[in-house]
């Protein structure tokens, strides 16, 4: 197996042929990670976003790695679009055996911001992850056979961002732990992942080193352990490791994956 940049390159073998993933929010970053990671070890994924041309192409790359990967133009944080990404999902694969809740959206807010703009900060981060358990989880119990796999951050599990990202990324993971424990008697698994600060084009990390790049290497002597910011396909790869059987005791833990960025003992 070849080995690049501290990476080992290729499938891990993971026994997860043939199982039916959905990953939202699959068209960059954390959530096309997680998608080529499982898609890498055989899983047939579909990707979610509410831009075609992205999504299409990032299909064609998952494509041309060998993976089969299907694309569901949806908007997630409405009941609706929730509904209609599992039914053609299901429709193109069949049963999902894999829920990735990637999605976020909406702009950071604190305090003084009015409720509508906390409004978005939830319709994008809180509500799909648990309107999308709702849907899948009823058929991974009847199969006994299941994982629901919750994106959250370490500023989810201590303080750190703005007001409303922390609130509602620390209600995500409160949410990853009541439904493992709801669901653990059916043998169905939800797990929380919790990445640190992650680089990759376009995202937020990105564009803050763009716009000040001086600032953001203080930030990453004086907050980064490693001396880098992590990169997608790790917190990908372990999104498809705690997805496999491999990880068949984990069930209600969040995950961190940040470098040892984070301050907290647990």
């Amino acid at each position: 197996m070849q080995r690049s940049r501290g990476r080992y390159i290729g499938p891990m073998d993971l026994g997860l042929r043939d199982k039916v993933a959905v990953v939202t929010g699959s068209s960059r970053g954390l959530g096309k990670a997680a998608a080529s990671a499982l898609a890498a070890e055989g899983v047939r994924v579909v990707l979610n976003g509410r831009t075609q041309q992205t999504l299409e192409e990032a299909a064609a790359e998952l494509r041309s790695a060998g993976g089969t990967v299907a694309t569901v133009v949806a908007d997630v944080s409405t009941e609706a679009g929730c509904t209609d990404l599992i039914q053609k999902a299901e429709a193109t694969f069949g049963p999902v055996d894999i829920l990735v809740n990637n999605a976020g959206g909406g702009s950071p807010t604190g305090l003084s911001a009015p409720d509508s703009d906390w409004t978005k900060m939830i319709d994008w981060m809180f509500w799909p992850s648990l309107r999308l358990a709702r849907l899948v989880a009823p058929g991974m119990r009847e199969r006994h056979s299941g994982v629901i796999v919750m994106i959250s951050s370490i500023y989810g599990r201590e303080m750190g961002g703005s007001s409303s990202y922390q609130v509602v990324k620390s209600a995500q993971l409160s949410l990853g732990k009541a439904l493992a424990k709801e669901l653990a008697p059916d043998n169905v698994r939800v797990v929380t992942v919790a990445p640190g600060s992650v680089i990759f084009p376009g995202g937020s990390w990105w564009r803050r080193r763009e716009a000040d790049p001086d600032a953001m290497a203080r930030f990453v002597a004086q907050d980064m352990p490693l001396g880098r910011f992590g990169r997608p396909e790790e917190v990908g790869d372990v999104v498809a490791f705690l997805c496999s059987d491999r990880a068949s005791l984990v069930t209600g833990a969040c995950i961190p994956v940040d470098g040892c960025q984070s301050r907290s003992l647990i």
